[in-house]
């Protein structure tokens, strides 16, 4: 199967685009409830969090495993991987190198939760690929919350969307793209496209880390064999199956029939 953790259920945007793009592929997916969130730990403590996950992942016998999580994908990523021969992809790369590559303007917004913007991960990598890019950010702290307690199109939740992005698309402003750092951002795609209007593209990371593992699976011949036959999914959290459930609905369109609890991860 891949392997997929989040701090908590933000990660089913990922399991979702993985379920499109691979229907043929198991799924064990991890959301570390017990932690969350970790944008307020230190990087130290999240590196800790993420080894953990991974070795929790490793045990059920994964091919590959996606660090779903912003936060632990800016701080933790580059550390962990020195650890393991295993492919293990984060979701800021594959935003960053789509944004990149398809900006006419090249300047590029991002927006995330405080802990993803004030890394500055997406800038370095865009940087990395293109020095020439502007990149303006934006934290937007509400948003998760707004997603979570399914106030997706509510008018107050277009209001505070056209507070944070309206730093974004002043008249001095030259963003023609936008990536949603953060995997809860996907669901508020309705009301982003309504306050940007439709010149400027969105880059959805949950969509884009998918892309990059179909390509990393396909180039390694790890490519389940029978895409007739649907991938199952397993999932797993380290505190509140019940309430993970309920919100998987929001995520994923159904109510997850099983999350099971682990104690020690």
């Amino acid at each position: 199967p891949i392997g997929v953790f989040d701090s908590g259920i933000g990660g089913l945007t990922v399991v979702k685009e993985l379920l499109r793009q691979l229907p043929g592929e198991d799924i064990v997916y991890l959301g570390d409830t017990a932690h969350l969130p970790y944008g307020t730990k230190s990087a130290e403590t999240i590196i800790r969090f993420t080894l953990d996950n991974i070795l929790f992942l490793l045990k059920q016998n994964v091919k590959l495993i996606i660090v779903a999580c912003n936060t632990a994908s800016s701080l933790a990523l580059d550390e962990v991987r020195r650890h393991f021969r295993i492919p293990i992809i984060g979701v800021i790369q594959p935003g960053a190198w789509r944004a990149a590559h398809i900006t006419k303007t090249r300047c590029i917004g991002v927006i995330g939760t405080r802990a993803t913007i004030n890394s500055k991960a997406y800038e370095r990598q865009i940087k990395k690929i293109n020095s020439t890019i502007k990149v303006i950010s934006q934290a937007c702290p509400l948003f998760v919350s707004l997603v979570e307690e399914g106030w997706l199109k509510q008018p107050e939740t277009v209001g505070i969307a056209k507070k944070y992005l309206g730093a974004l698309i002043g008249k001095d402003k030259k963003m023609d793209t936008l990536i949603l750092g953060c995997t809860h951002y996907p669901l508020l795609k309705p009301v982003l496209k309504r306050v940007l209007g439709k010149n400027i593209k969105l880059i959805d990371s949950a969509q884009e880390a998918a892309r990059e593992v179909r390509e990393i699976l396909e180039e390694n011949g790890l490519v389940n064999k029978k895409p007739k036959v649907k991938g199952r999914c397993r999932f797993y959290v380290t505190d509140d199956p019940e309430g993970f459930s309920r919100q998987a609905v929001r995520f994923l369109g159904y109510r997850l029939s099983q999350v099971k609890r682990i104690i020690n991860v």
